[in-house]
């Protein structure tokens, strides 16, 4: 096979290869197959999405509505507003005697109190028993009007378990246990166990689940400060009900889901097969264009066209059908009911559907007035990462200045994470009167700190940094919208697909490549040449958008770049 026809047929491959779907089947009447499968994902994907989102919804309000139930229930006083995450605060000790006792008491009334289908736990047809645990230092000795105490650090805990339907005659039978030394005490915890069942699944045609709660009753007393805080935490586990029976309308429609969800793995795994398929048969081709220019022109293929055979687009493509396999097995396991885990699955299921759906913009970007986006974020995010970089060494800085000096007096500073979000609400213009407001201005000196803090970090991020940023972009945004209007800058790549063979020798040197889709590079792959004549040079200045000027650059007659 003569030479020409090895570079015609190179040629007709890499045009077939970067010809959008559409191109193809209007090409060689092929149909586009990947198109095809990335559209039935999507339906799919999002279809399984919201399916797994209402079914999740209604798991969540259950264990919500319960917790806030048994708050209810089983806390004396109980505000129905939780402060600070504690439930309740108590300030004397015959109060803590009321709350503990009343637990008790309650829970040994849950049959007559309870409006929901809720019990006591069992196993093996006995009651499970409510378990106290008082955890207290060993010894101690406190004279605070002496300014004298004697502790031992070391933490004793003490048990007991009891059967609810005896509470009087047990409470009798343990009053020392009852007889709390609260300058020794540290925490009391109350544990027991209930069961309900989750009827409102009936509603949607799905089995109602069954559900073992753990109750974790907590009285704070670490601090030791005079008040004691009441803690609620509850844990629920779901599993099939055994004895179960449905009649009317109402049936047990699992198994189409999980054929459902079996269909949606089948159609990821394709869809990751054919992207695999392209990646390989991508780099084949760069190898064959690579070796074609080597052996022909004795030019080596530069940097942004190596970049254009390799599509992040699939890469991207993979990712969310990996992701979307595994949310989709861990749904199947869901609703056999052999795992809980709805957190993990909702953000496998999640992510996988947001991926899809960015990748639906690389279709768009076969179009030129819309893939304006793709364009100035592939030009923008090096610099913009860089730029970020720099200001996130500040905005550490102000982070941990915050919290060490303002959190002891605002509750927006009292954590880092915390600092860390305030501050982000701050450069976008949120809540900064209620920010400087709210700090208590008990110490002169920490007020004054407090504003010139706050007045230079606004002032900082918000008239320069976040100036600076928007710059960036609209920096990116004006060197692609010229491009499109005059013209793109031509590589290596472009040139041999237009028949053009005035290719220039190439030496190492410098690059500045900016990434963008095939057929709009904003800039090519320039290099520096040395003894290297050049025919009919124009003279000509060019804003790069990584804030560097260009002049005199070496233009062939068609206004292409020398690459």
């Amino acid at each position: 096979m003569t030479l020409v026809e090895n570079e015609e047929i190179l040629r007709d491959d890499l045009k077939y290869y970067f010809m959008s779907p559409c191109e193809k089947y209007r090409a060689r009447r092929q149909l586009p197959w990947k198109l095809g499968v990335q559209i039935l994902k999507i339906i799919m994907i999002t279809s399984q999405l919201i399916l797994f989102g209402l079914n999740n919804q209604l798991v969540v309000s259950y264990k919500e509505e319960n917790a806030m139930t048994f708050k209810n229930l089983f806390l004396k006083d109980y505000s129905g507003v939780d402060e600070e995450d504690y439930s309740v605060a108590l300030y004397s000790q015959q109060a803590v005697y009321d709350s503990l006792f009343y637990v008790l008491d309650q829970y040994r009334q849950l049959g007559r109190l309870s409006v929901g289908p809720i019990s006591y736990a069992e196993e093996d047809g006995k009651l499970l028993p409510l378990v106290i645990c008082k955890e207290y230092y060993k010894r101690g000795n406190v004279e605070p009007s002496d300014e004298a105490y004697d502790i031992d650090a070391q933490l004793e805990k003490v048990c007991m378990a009891h059967d609810p339907t005896n509470v009087s005659q047990w409470k009798a039978e343990n009053v020392s246990f009852f007889n709390l030394e609260f300058y020794r005490l540290v925490d009391i915890k109350i544990t027991f166990q209930l069961k309900g069942i989750n009827l409102q699944t009936v509603r949607s045609h799905e089995l109602p689940d069954c559900y073992v709660f753990f109750v974790t009753i907590t009285f704070d007393n670490q601090c030791h400060s005079g008040k004691i805080k009441i803690f609620l935490d509850i844990d629920a586990l779901s599993s099939a009900c055994k004895n179960w029976k449905i009649s009317g309308t109402a049936q047990k429609n699992t198994h189409y889901l999980l054929v459902f969800d079996g269909f949606v793995i089948l159609v990821c795994l394709t869809s990751a097969v054919l992207c695999t398929r392209s990646i390989v048969l991508a780099v084949k081709l760069l190898q064959r264009f690579s070796r074609f220019f080597r052996e022909n022109y004795n030019h080596k293929v530069c940097k942004t066209d190596e970049k254009e055979f390799l599509n992040g687009w699939y890469v991207l493509v993979i990712v969310s059908d990996a992701m979307a396999i595994v949310g989709s097995i861990l749904k199947m396991e869901i609703q056999a009911k052999s795992l809980t885990s709805y957190d993990v699955c909702s953000i496998f299921l999640g992510t996988s559907t947001l991926m899809v759906w960015v990748g639906v913009i690389r279709y768009l970007g076969y179009f030129q007035k819309y893939n304006v986006l793709i364009l100035t974020m592939k030009t923008a995010f090096p610099k913009v990462i860089r730029f970020c970089c720099c200001a996130g060494m500040i905005y550490l800085g102000y982070t941990f200045c915050g919290w060490i000096v303002l959190g002891p007096y605002h509750e927006k500073f009292e954590g880092l994470s915390r600092v860390a979000e305030s501050l982000f609400s701050l450069v976008n213009g949120d809540d900064m009167y209620t920010t400087f407001a709210q700090l208590k201005d008990k110490n002169s000196l920490v007020w004054l700190f407090s504003r010139i803090y706050l007045y230079s970090f606004i002032s900082l991020f918000i008239y320069m940094v976040l100036s600076l940023f928007i710059a960036l972009i609209t920096d990116a945004y004006d060197t692609i919208k010229n491009y499109q209007k005059n013209g793109f800058p031509m590589t290596d790549l472009q040139r041999f697909l237009r028949e053009q063979k005035d290719f220039p020798p190439s030496e190492e040197g410098s690059e500045m490549d900016t990434e963008t889709g095939m057929g709009h590079p904003a800039l090519c792959c320039c290099r520096r040449y040395s003894n290297v004549k050049i025919a009919l040079p124009h003279i000509i200045k060019i804003s790069i958008t990584d804030n560097l000027i260009l002049s005199k650059v070496p233009f062939y007659d068609d206004g292409s770049i020398v690459c």
